[in-house]
């Protein structure tokens, strides 16, 4: 591996622990799970407004409104929308990609995938020859590949292949 490809796997790893260090408050609480209503009717309506009043200060009519409560209860609005109902709500409108798990956890995941898969082929190539290795060597094996893969972590890690 070049130096140049190391630092750039560890600007990845640094970067991944300075997302997950950001998210970790949201991945394990239920308060941003979207209302079933939407955010737009349950802030609405909790600040006592209607929707005439909040079409009035985001310069649209009613329906445009209950439209726009409609769409994103659907899952079809758009974020230019959320954000204008926000700013109008005087909220903010906060957007964001919250892993299930830290992110070097499913880079790893990914990684032993991988070199579960590889591992299985040279160990089918090698029955074939009629020579094996101990279980003890195979998980050694697994672990200094899933290293090596993860070192390495860029695009290919992602490639089907």
């Amino acid at each position: 591996m070049a130096i140049g490809d190391n630092m750039r796997a560890q600007d990845r790893a640094t970067a991944r622990r300075n997302l997950d260090n950001k998210l970790n408050l949201l991945r394990n609480s239920e308060a941003t799970a979207r209302p079933s209503r939407g955010w737009i009717k349950a802030i609405r309506e909790a600040l006592g407004m209607t929707t005439m009043q909040l079409g009035r200060r985001m310069e649209v009519n009613q329906s445009t409104v209950t439209g726009f409560e409609k769409t994103e209860q659907g899952k079809g609005i758009t974020l230019e929308t959320l954000e204008r109902a926000a700013n109008a709500m005087d909220c903010r409108l906060v957007y964001a990609f919250v892993p299930r798990e830290p992110l070097d956890k499913i880079v790893e995941k990914r990684a032993r995938a991988l070199a579960k898969k590889h591992l299985r082929a040279a160990s089918h190539s090698m029955a074939l020859e009629d020579q094996s290795i101990e279980d003890s060597e195979e998980h050694d094996q697994l672990e200094r590949l899933t290293r090596k893969l993860m070192e390495k972590s860029g695009s290919e890690l992602w490639e089907d292949q």
